[in-house]
């Protein structure tokens, strides 16, 4: 039997990725996509604007796959922890490009890392550790948004903060090429 993570799957040409994400309300999403408006003309920016509702944190992404397996996104969902957490504010204050090696950058909106954040990522984190599925993961939690991709680098600048309440996580699934979410689960952040 073939799961996600075997050797023949692996080497298929990948066609759907797996993510935790946060999503930003409507008139949050609605204040990112006029930010990236005005970004675009007054940097000169070729890349076209991520929609609305694509826009998201991911908390965690667990890899791109060959076909997305039930088995993986139902051990996925049942290892979410049972704990309730609260919501989460975000606020962002800052755009940059992020660096690769990609000839298209990343330009994000970001901001710093709040306590409730870090705890949601991190308990998520270890939860998904514990049931052994694995994450891809950075050396340090960098919350952003992506905003769009262009081959123009541009420095750190500090913007009017954009803040909403998060008020639930999802469980996402990305059809790759497609520009397309399908939200599998998600699960509400209660006081």
């Amino acid at each position: 039997m073939n799961t996600p993570h075997s050797d023949s799957t692996a080497r298929a040409h990948p066609t759907d990725s797996l993510f935790f994400a946060l999503y930003p309300d409507a008139p949050a999403a609605a204040r990112i996509a006029e930010l990236t408006t005005r970004l675009r003309t007054g940097h000169r920016l070729k890349g076209r604007a991520i929609l609305a509702d694509r826009l998201h944190i991911t908390l965690h992404y667990l890899g791109a796959f060959a076909g997305l397996s039930a088995d993986l996104v139902a051990q996925t969902r049942n290892a979410v922890p049972q704990t309730t957490f609260p919501p989460v504010d975000i606020v962002f204050d800052r755009i940059e490009s992020f660096p690769g090696r990609r000839a298209k950058r990343p330009l994000v909106l970001s901001g710093d890392v709040t306590e409730s954040l870090d705890a949601l990522a991190q308990t998520l984190g270890a939860a998904l550790d514990d049931a052994g599925i694995p994450v891809k993961r950075h050396p340090e939690f960098k919350p952003h948004v992506t905003l769009l991709y262009d081959e123009r680098r541009i420095p750190r600048e500090f913007v009017a903060p954009i803040a909403w309440t998060a008020r639930e996580f999802a469980l996402v699934r990305s059809l790759l090429g497609k520009s397309q979410y399908e939200v599998l689960a998600r699960w509400p952040l209660v006081a």
